[in-house]
């Protein structure tokens, strides 16, 4: 099976939270962290941001991504959500087998 951690960020942490339980309550993800206070910088309409936002990690598998995605979409209130997948090449057996059972069946 293949797992991925995906990162958000958001403007706040009531917004992160926010998303994170409706994931999980859709079984999209397994877990998340949330950590608060960083400090971002981007490009945003041809100019250099700085903004402190709240950044989540979180736990899914591969095949719930796209429904993932969509969802936080849905629920994010910028414009354009930083919504990344990175693949989890390993991991100990105990705790992607926890990951498995609680994650929505993957097909």
């Amino acid at each position: 099976m293949s797992y991925n951690i995906v990162i958000m960020t958001a403007s706040n942490k009531e917004e992160t939270v926010n998303i994170v339980r409706t994931l999980l309550e859709e079984r999209l993800i397994a877990c998340a962290n949330i950590v608060e206070h960083v400090s971002s910088f981007f490009w945003w309409q041809g100019k250099i941001e700085q903004e402190t936002e709240t950044v989540a990690i979180m736990k899914s598998h591969e095949n719930l991504f796209e429904k993932l995605s969509k969802r936080v979409t849905e629920l994010h209130s910028y414009d354009t959500p930083e919504i990344l997948a990175l693949p989890i090449v390993n991991g100990s057996p105990g705790y992607l087998d926890w990951m498995k059972d609680l994650l929505e069946p993957v097909k």
